[in-house]
């Protein structure tokens, strides 16, 4: 992480994967939405496809926006490549999201009986923000040295 932020060209890849991410998000949270509430559909089918377009948009902007120099693999190759990347930060965000959320709700259960906030959206969000700190940061350096290594 150190190298990465010490590295200007790196440190400038790392922000854009950061701005793709964030976009991805976004676009997860939207289409899941828009899925579940317009057109009635359950929540696991309209989240994998939301996750689906989140991750080809993602891989769409990695590829030609954060490392425009990396087409030296084939198109479907990177793409499966960086899909498996992605799975495998949902097998680790999955974990996370079970394990640290109960811990949390105890944390904020007893240090916000005064405050404004609801211990358990606090509770949630927190955990939620961990996962998806955990999950960037896998997913970067994973990416980086595996689907874009191609790259100096």
């Amino acid at each position: 992480m150190i190298a990465v932020l010490r590295n200007p060209v790196e440190r400038n890849r790392f922000f854009k994967f950061m701005v793709v991410g964030a976009i991805g998000a976004l676009l997860d949270f939207g289409v899941a939405n828009l899925l579940t509430h317009f057109l009635g559909m359950d929540l696991v089918p309209a989240g994998t496809i939301s996750l689906a377009c989140a991750i080809v948009s993602n891989f769409i902007w990695n590829r030609y926006w954060t490392y425009p120099d990396s087409r030296s693999r084939a198109l479907a190759h990177q793409l499966g490549m960086f899909t498996a990347v992605n799975v495998a930060g949902v097998a680790i965000r999955i974990p996370i999201l079970h394990y640290v959320e109960p811990f949390m709700l105890r944390f904020f259960d007893q240090g916000l009986h005064m405050a404004a906030l609801n211990p358990e959206f606090a509770a949630r969000n927190s955990t939620l923000a961990l996962a998806v700190a955990i999950v960037m940061l896998w997913n970067f350096f994973v990416n980086r040295r595996w689907t874009y290594g191609d790259i100096e």
